[in-house]
């Protein structure tokens, strides 16, 4: 799914009970001792010296301290191995007598003699988080631990076990996979958890119990037989997401959670697998793309899975590159939904435009230059006529056009002919908001020849009018490269070393969105 690949598995290992041998007696050894013992293991520490807070802390008598020199022979039946001492050689024969046993060993301090690591833990017991740069920077993981700590209250370690001593009964009383999830989300965001967070755990208890009754008494008493009642109580939920233009860092909060609730996602041809891997892990997810006249689902078809996914009590994400209502055909959508009395709900997305503009430094609108913005769709229909390139003629006006760039010498030469002067600005931004974005400026009478030398690549739009002559000045992103001349401009390119980024920008594709329009047309949206 991803484009890229981790450089260790995030895995919970089970050692109670289970022998685990540390080599080194010092105050490494200490701290990785102390650690294994909160998770029930059974260590053994062989060192020549072994320190008085080791001793204390391995007073049991499951424990084991060996005062000696290291021997291969202490390995015998562990399940994990670690080295721990100051001696670099003794270190590295540690690790290679571990991997001819095969048996998984860190060499604390030394990544690449480590099968494992440890990562920076919150404990919220059951509930616990392990955080790791898988050791390229141990000081951000723990960085990233205490801002965590902070927000994780210490009652949802309650709450979890709570949970596990009242799931056989939910499971019994509660028949189906459906509505056991819609009851525990119930129960962790409603009464119960509040009652639990504030040490009422008694009453917490008691409400759990009347919530299940409850439940459960709906559900005995509801007539199988009456199938509106059924429809009504199975029905889902569609929420028709805007997923932004492509950096994941500007969905937002409301988009991420219900991304993250979803049962279903249906998604759009440009939405990366960055942002698709922020969905729920477990939820199913369909690709019902559109690319010109490249449609894997029909919009109709689209409709139709909408509603009947919901209809079968699911919880569905239809998500969207930029904005579904700024020619996302989010309105058709949901005149669907509402015709088959499907609830759902819009969660608006910052739109291609938007994030180009700011992204290239090419404001939509600027007292000097615009006075308005318009959105058009510029993917034109074989044979269509022109007759809407004369209301472009206006130069306080700034023009988005998206999906324009196949259609960009008929796009020039139209509003030339139609009596836009052929000196107007105009920009190509491919890829905005990614650190692949590409700026080309240039003329209605330049930039098709700028194009066809650079070959900017889709997803692209383009930005007509005088606010363009600002992006050389004001470009601030993906900038560090330039190659320019009197007439144009081309800022990033595939030599360009992006700005950082997180490593989900760093792969994440574009999510432009898909904006042509079946019939061709030239649509638009003005903002006055």
């Amino acid at each position: 799914m991803t484009g890229h690949t981790m450089n260790t598995f995030p895995l919970f290992f089970k050692l109670e009970d289970r022998k685990v041998l540390i080599v080194g007696g010092g105050d490494v050894a200490l701290r990785k001792a102390d650690l294994l013992s909160r998770a029930g293991a059974c260590i053994t520490v062989l060192a020549p010296s072994i320190s008085h807070e080791i001793q204390a802390l391995l007073s049991d008598s499951k424990h084991a301290l060996i005062y000696e020199n290291y021997n291969k022979t202490y390995m015998t039946d562990s399940r994990v191995i670690i080295a721990a001492t100051d001696d670099e050689m003794l270190n590295h024969q540690i690790h290679a007598d571990a991997t001819e046993l095969n048996i998984p060993v860190n060499v604390v301090d030394t990544p690449h003699l480590c099968d494992f690591i440890f990562p920076a833990i919150v404990d919220r017991n059951p509930i616990v988080i392990g955080i790791s740069s898988n050791g390229k920077a141990p000081v951000l993981a723990r960085l990233l631990r205490a801002r965590l700590e902070t927000l994780i209250p210490q009652g949802y370690g309650k709450l979890a076990k709570l949970a596990g001593e009242f799931r056989g009964d939910v499971k019994a009383k509660i028949p189906t996979l459906t509505g056991r999830r819609q009851f525990w989300e119930r129960v962790f965001e409603g009464k119960v958890s509040q009652l639990m967070f504030s040490g009422n755990e008694n009453e917490a208890i008691a409400q759990l119990q009347a919530d299940l009754d409850k439940t459960a008494a709906t559900i005995t008493a509801k007539d199988a037989t009456d199938t509106v009642t059924e429809a009504q109580n199975t029905m889902g939920e569609v929420y028709i997401v805007g997923a932004g233009p492509g950096d994941p860092e500007l969905l937002t909060f409301k988009a991420l959670r219900l991304m993250q609730q979803a049962d279903i996602v249906y998604y759009d041809a440009l939405v990366s697998p960055q942002v698709l891997d922020l969905c729920r892990r477990d939820a199913d997810k369909v690709y019902v793309g559109k690319k010109r006249s490249n449609h894997a689902v029909a919009q109709l078809g689209i409709n139709e899975l909408l509603v009947n996914s919901a209809k079968e009590g699911r919880r569905v994400v239809r998500l969207k590159g930029g904005d579904p209502f700024i020619f996302g055909r989010g309105g058709e959508e949901i005149e669907s939904l509402r015709s088959h009395n499907v609830p759902y709900q819009v969660v608006p997305g910052i739109t291609a435009a938007n994030a180009a503009a700011s992204y290239a430094g090419i404001p939509l609108t600027h007292r000097d230059h615009s006075q308005s913005v318009r959105f058009v769709t510029g993917f034109l229909k074989a044979g269509s006529p022109n007759n809407n390139f004369k209301s472009f003629l206006n130069t306080d006006e700034t023009v988005v056009f998206y999906m324009g760039l196949h259609s960009l010498p008929r796009l020039t030469e139209g509003l030339i002919d139609a009596g836009r002067s052929a000196e107007t600005p105009i920009a190509i931004v491919s890829n905005a908001s990614m650190p692949n974005q590409q700026v080309l400026t240039g003329t209605l009478a330049s930039i098709v020849e700028l194009q066809a030398q650079h070959q900017l690549p889709t997803p692209a739009l383009l930005i007509m009018g005088d606010v363009v002559s600002l992006h050389h000045d004001l470009a601030w992103y993906n900038n560090e490269k330039t190659s320019e001349n009197d007439n144009n401009w081309l800022r990033g390119g595939t030599a360009t070393t992006p700005k950082p980024n997180t490593s989900q920008q760093a792969h994440a594709l574009s999510m432009i969105a898909n904006l042509a329009t079946e019939d061709g047309g030239l649509e638009q949206l003005v903002i006055d």
